[in-house]
């Protein structure tokens, strides 16, 4: 039997954190081993509970999210931080990709949004669906600057096959590596096999990083 997919809670709202639990423990495939109500909170929950995914707020006291996402991502790059976002922060949301999140859940998101996202991540996906892609890119356009297509991944591009050209602007697209299997009509094992070369000649930190470079290139419209 596969082992559970083990959830640490990090809002500074303890009603929030209640929700949520609620709705994660009644799947049979997801346990929450703790929760944290501040940054710091979060980093040494992290460290003791070696937590699969991390769903975490971005502006708390003491230490917001994304400080507490760069210091558990870059110390146990095992685990994986599921961002949550209002996207009227859109600075900070953006910040929060950047120190090493693997995605966004919207604070009103649906019940199966949220159960989604958490095992898209858990699962090596980004939790970007196309509409929060869409979203994110119009708030903080501006500032994909900050990401440049340095000449490694211009490079990289070039050398993709053009199976690999159609993965990447499907990822850029936001599409998980089943809709891509889907729409390419490929086996989702040789999508996951595409998208660690993709990644690689990109020289891409993650899929998210992958995301911003296929805008950045122009592949995926705006």
């Amino acid at each position: 039997m596969t082992s559970p997919i083990r959830v640490l809670l990090v809002d500074d709202q303890e009603l929030i954190r209640l929700g949520f639990r609620m709705v994660l423990e009644a799947e049979p495939d997801i346990v929450v081993i703790g929760e944290a109500g501040d940054g710091k909170a979060a980093i040494a929950q992290s460290a003791a509970l070696a937590p699969d995914l991390v769903l975490m707020d971005i502006r708390m006291p003491e230490l917001d999210g994304i400080a507490a996402t760069t210091a558990i991502v870059g110390a146990h790059p095992e685990t994986k931080v599921l961002v949550l976002t209002t996207f009227d922060l859109d600075e900070y949301a953006f910040g929060a990709i950047r120190a090493g999140a693997s995605g966004f859940l919207l604070k009103d998101a649906q019940r199966q949004e949220m159960l989604s996202a958490v095992r898209a991540v858990h699962r090596g996906d980004a939790a970007l669906a196309p509409r929060i892609t869409r979203v994110l890119l119009e708030h903080v356009g501006t500032q994909l600057g900050t990401v440049a297509v340095d000449e490694v991944a211009d490079a990289g591009y070039r050398s993709l096959t053009e199976r690999e050209r159609e993965v990447f602007v499907a990822i850029g697209r936001g599409l998980t590596n089943a809709e891509i299997a889907t729409t390419l009509y490929v086996g989702e094992s040789t999508v996951k096999t595409h998208v660690g070369r993709i990644l690689a000649k990109l020289g891409a930190r993650d899929r998210i990083h992958a995301v911003i470079l296929a805008h950045r290139l122009g592949l995926v419209g705006r």
